[in-house]
Formats: C-alpha cells, sequence, structure tokens
C-alpha cells in the first residue's frame, strides 16, 4: 500500500506504518457508538457548591497548595483565522458598490458586519488599526464616509496591515485598560498570579503552533515583567508544540490515503487530543486547564478566581482521600474497609462498581478497587447549557461494566439514545483542575487511562476536493474517559469564549467605560 516515498515520510512524522494502517481501519469501520445510561444531573453526579461549601474549599486550597507543584496549563496553538471567517467571506464577495455594500448592511444583529463596523472603537486592537490607517493618510471616519468596506478589512486581516487574521489567538489585543491593552496571554498571566502560583512563582505552560513559537516569546519577553512587578511574584513559563506524531492520515471518500497534487500522502494534526502528549510531559501535582480565549475584564475575574481555587481544593481534597484508601486496601482490609471504599469510590469519585461485584473475592475486589483508585484525577467545571455548543456529562458504561462520568460529544452517541441527549443540563466548558501524580509521587502515563475507541471522523476538504479526517480521542473527552471524574457546576460567568470577533463586544470583554449598562 506505501510506496518508499510514503514510507520516508511515514518514519518523518515519528509514526510506523501499522498506526497509519490501523486508522484507514478506522475510517473503513468507524467507531463504536458510547454506552451511555442517563445524562448527569445536578444530585446525579453534578455538584453545586453552597457558599459554606465553596469557603471551606477556597480555604482548603489556600492552606494545602504550597506544597504542591502547581503548572497552568494553556492551548494556544489556535490560529485566530476562525474568528474572522464572516469578514474574509466579504473581503472576498464585496464588489465595492452601493447596492452591496447596503445588502451587508441590513443585518444589524449582533454578530453581524454593521455591529463591528459601527463599534470598531470598543474593540482592543483600535488603536494599532488607526495607527495603520494614518501611516496611509486615511483613517476610520474616513473609511465610514466612503463606506471603504475593502481597505477597512484589508488592514485589519491582511499582511497590508494589522494581519489579525495569521496570528495566533493568544496574541490579538482582546481587552482594553486604563492604559494600552491585554492579549489573551496575558489574562492568563494575571489569572495564574491570582490563582495558580505559591505567592512567589507561577508556573504556566503554553501550547503553541512551532510557526508563532517566536511570536508568543517575544510579546512575553515585552510584558513579563510588568505583570512581576505588579503582583511581586516571579514567572516560570514554557511552552510546548503538538508532536508531528499525533498527526493523522487523511483519507478519500473510498477511505484510500489522500493524496495531493504532487502524490504526497496527506497528514492532518489530530485535534486537541493530540495535547494529551504534551500534558503527559508536565511534572506537576496539580495543573488547571483553560483555553486561550477564555479570559475576562478585571472587574468581572472574581468568578473565576473563586471557583479555580474551590475547583483545586475539591481536587486536592479527593486525592488526599485517594491516597489514604490506597494505603489502607494496601495493607491487610477488613470487609468493613472494602464497603467504605466501595462507598467513597461511588460517590467520591462518581466511579460505580459492577453488579453482583461484593459477591466476588475480597482479594478480587481489593485489587479491582485499588486499580480504581490509582489513576489520575479530575475536576471539572460544568455550565449550565444556555445553548452553547459543547460536550455534555454523562453517566458511561466502562468496558468493565463499572459506571463512570465523563463527557460526551452527540457525534458519539447511538442513533436509539439521542434522547438521552436532550436530557443533558450542562455542558463542559475546558474548566479543569487535574492530578497526575500518584500516592508516591510517581507521574502517571496519561497514554494509559484513554479510550482509543473515542475518536472522531469528520469531512473536510483540500483544494476542492473532499477527504475525511481523523481526530484523536478529545483531550477533555476520550483522552481523559478512565480518569477519576468530578464534577461541578460553575457560574456561566466563568465562560467567556471568543470565537469571533464580534464575542469581543460582549460585556465580558469590553472596557469598563465602553460596558452597556443595565
Amino acid at each position: 500500500m506505501f510506496t518508499e516515498k510514503d514510507q520516508n515520510k511515514i518514519m518523518a512524522k515519528g509514526i510506523t506504518e501499522a498506526i497509519v494502517t490501523e486508522q484507514i481501519n478506522i475510517f473503513k469501520h468507524g467507531y463504536p457508538p458510547i454506552k451511555i445510561t442517563e445524562a448527569s444531573t445536578v444530585k446525579n453526579g453534578i455538584k453545586d457548591l453552597t457558599d459554606n461549601e465553596l469557603s471551606h474549599l477556597v480555604a482548603y486550597y489556600e492552606d494545602n497548595s504550597e506544597r504542591l507543584k502547581t503548572v497552568k496549563f494553556v492551548p494556544a496553538s489556535g490560529a485566530a483565522s476562525r474568528m474572522f471567517k464572516y469578514l474574509f467571506e466579504i473581503l472576498n464577495a464585496y464588489d465595492g458598490s452601493e447596492k452591496e455594500y447596503l445588502k451587508i448592511m441590513e443585518n444589524r444583529s449582533f454578530g453581524s458586519f454593521y455591529n463591528l463596523f459601527h463599534n470598531l472603537r470598543n474593540f482592543a486592537f483600535f488603536n494599532d488599526l488607526e495607527d495603520v490607517l494614518r501611516s496611509k493618510k486615511s483613517s476610520y471616519d474616513d473609511i465610514l464616509k466612503r463606506k471603504d468596506i475593502l481597505s477597512l478589512l484589508q488592514n485589519l486581516l491582511t499582511a497590508e496591515g494589522l494581519n489579525y487574521a495569521n496570528l495566533p489567538k493568544g496574541l490579538l489585543k482582546f481587552h482594553k485598560q486604563d492604559k494600552g491593552a491585554r492579549t489573551p496571554v496575558e489574562e492568563h498571566l494575571v489569572e495564574g498570579a491570582l490563582y495558580a502560583g505559591n505567592g512567589k512563582k507561577v508556573n504556566l505552560h503554553f501550547t503553541v503552533s512551532e510557526s508563532h513559537l517566536d511570536l508568543f516569546k517575544i510579546h512575553l519577553k515585552k510584558v513579563v515583567g510588568g505583570y512581576e512587578e505588579k503582583f511581586k511574584i516571579k514567572y516560570n513559563i514554557d511552552f510546548s508544540i503538538q508532536k508531528p506524531s499525533t498527526d493523522t492520515i487523511a483519507v478519500d471518500l473510498e477511505n484510500n490515503p489522500f493524496r495531493d497534487a504532487a502524490g504526497n500522502m496527506v497528514f492532518r494534526p489530530g485535534g486537541h487530543g493530540a495535547l494529551l502528549q504534551n500534558l503527559n510531559e508536565i511534572s506537576a501535582d496539580l495543573v488547571f486547564v483553560k483555553n486561550i480565549d477564555n479570559v475576562v475584564q478585571d472587574r468581572l475575574k472574581r468568578d473565576t478566581i473563586l471557583y479555580k481555587k474551590a475547583l483545586a481544593g475539591l481536587l486536592i481534597q479527593l486525592r488526599k482521600e485517594t491516597f489514604d484508601w490506597i494505603k489502607k486496601l494496601d495493607k491487610q482490609s477488613t470487609s468493613k474497609d472494602i464497603h467504605k471504599a466501595i462507598v467513597f469510590i461511588s460517590d467520591g469519585l462518581n466511579n460505580k462498581v459492577p453488579e453482583g461485584f461484593e459477591e466476588r473475592a475480597e482479594a478480587e475486589q481489593i485489587n479491582f478497587l485499588l486499580e480504581k483508585l490509582n489513576r489520575p484525577i479530575r475536576v471539572c467545571g460544568i455550565v449550565k447549557n444556555e445553548g452553547e455548543p459543547g460536550g455534555g456529562p454523562f453517566w458511561v458504561v466502562n468496558a468493565d461494566n463499572s459506571l463512570s462520568l465523563q463527557i460526551v460529544e452527540s457525534s458519539q452517541i447511538d442513533e436509539d439514545k439521542k434522547d438521552l441527549m436532550k436530557k443533558a443540563t450542562h455542558f463542559n466548558p475546558v474548566d479543569l483542575v487535574c492530578s497526575l501524580s500518584d500516592y508516591r509521587g510517581k507521574q502517571f502515563d496519561l497514554n494509559k487511562y484513554t479510550d482509543p475507541n473515542t475518536g472522531f471522523i469528520s469531512g473536510k476538504s483540500l483544494a476542492g476536493r473532499d477527504l475525511k479526517a481523523l481526530e484523536l480521542p478529545g483531550l477533555w473527552n476520550g483522552a481523559m474517559a478512565n480518569w477519576n471524574t468530578v464534577f461541578v457546576e460553575v457560574p456561566v460567568s466563568t465562560f467567556a469564549p471568543v470565537k469571533t470577533v464580534n464575542d469581543l463586544l460582549k460585556e465580558d470583554h469590553l472596557y469598563e467605560k465602553d460596558a452597556p449598562i443595565g
């Protein structure tokens, strides 16, 4: 099947022919659906914290976190191009006529070009754009008068101006400040100082694309000193790049390797699940995981800080109880101990033993419970679903017939179970606190706790030709399927992603003096 040229490319990726062949077989046969029993809801797998519990967990985190190595892990490899998709559609189709202009301006919804065009001064990047226009003897006011949509878009999106569509999302100016503006990277520096440090040092890890690495380093070199002075701490910042070995083969509609015009096999990035390998190389006890674009203005950070600390406090608490049970079961245990351990695993870690489990021999029960206990833990913030996309929390049947909590996408559920999807009340906004080390302080090999049968097949195109792409089990989906998982309801105020440029006009991102009243 593979030519010598193919074999060289496969080898250069750091993978094997067997892996590529296995991926092609997945395209042919598909992934099996995930067996779900019911949606996880409040009081049925999702914790809703009282004010007292919240205060206790925050205090517990603050009292116990200093002895643990903590890292804030930020997936930041995304390009900003998707934010500007609809602007590119206008740029490519606009003919400059009055008729076309009026047609574009008819739509006055929040996500419209009209809203962007007439509120441009509210964007944090406005001054930079105005500087570019002035250098060309123009201005925003001139563009408004002339209705010069093309000039505006070219100077915002392309290398003729700010080149925003070709930059990483993490380096765009998101938030106006009293002096200057902040990028998402800077907002994560602020967050890190407010909940992920030990008072002296903050460890941050950004996953970036190789082509953007130098840009991140240059930006951080400019700004880090100011935040170290502001918060009286030191930042320890490192980076990683998505590994070529996590790329996956693309196939045509007949499931043969897709080849470009030169006859080369085409590989594609394996999705955010590929970042499991980056996370696996983090040496830490406690890891906060949060996407690069989910940041808010300072006046709205209180809930984020409060709940991040509470999630971490709960994780440290569960981690200690888990380690205590492992040590107890590892020694001589009574049937009473076994029963109490089952209750903890069920109620504390949301892992329900199979039917008839207590009829097994005690030694078999202990081995089973130790295996369930000795694995990574994640505490996930879950938001009430108000129409935003995202995987939902469900009770899932595991291969050993135990039940556990997982985040499941609709595409992973069998057709006859789709009605259960409608009963899901919450979704995952990528708000995780993770424990990566075991009771002896040894780092887990995270590859051992994935479910390889939980990837995705999607339709894409290249140079006008259709292809099928394979995404690895998602980082917070199948890649963490066999972790011990706890869901906690968090306020929607902690979730403010920027998926399109117009999202920056929402109150979460507006400068206080620009924010809407009421």
